[in-house]
């Protein structure tokens, strides 16, 4: 039996990820941020509450039409739509289906993101998220 590095079949598994194509989503689905309110001044730890519409949320790894799951975008721009979000300090992925989660950040202007990806992590087709808020640290 010949050996392959873990390295190589996690490249592989992206590889593949990254190929498949986006799951639809309804032309109406939004994304919202429910709270804090854009310019909000706010204490950390804090609450961010997510919204959804047109749409429900599924654990990832549970492919089920019209469903997702969020991951929250803090100070960054979007990813690229047609590949995995990657997950660091900058995209937080909530493969769980939570809808709300406490966030600890320094003090300062920050802003934060919605987006909705399918059973793999993949954005929708089209993309569901949310406008950029920007809040206050103090």
């Amino acid at each position: 039996m010949r050996f392959i590095p873990m390295a190589v079949i996690a490249a592989a598994m992206m590889t593949v990820a990254s190929a498949a194509s986006a799951t639809d989503s309804p032309k109406d689905a939004k994304a919202y941020i429910i709270s804090p309110a854009d310019g909000a001044t706010v204490s950390s730890p804090f609450k961010v509450q997510f919204g959804l519409s047109g749409m429900g949320v599924a654990p990832a790894g549970v492919e089920k039409d019209n469903t997702g799951h969020h991951h929250l975008i803090i100070d960054a721009p979007l990813p690229p739509f047609d590949e995995p979000i990657p997950n660091d300090e900058h995209h937080k992925h909530f493969g769980g289906g939570q809808t709300e989660t406490m966030v600890t950040l320094p003090p300062g202007k920050h802003t934060l993101q919605l987006l909705l990806a399918d059973w793999q992590h993949v954005p929708h087709n089209p993309p569901v998220y949310s406008k950029q808020i920007t809040i206050t640290v103090k």
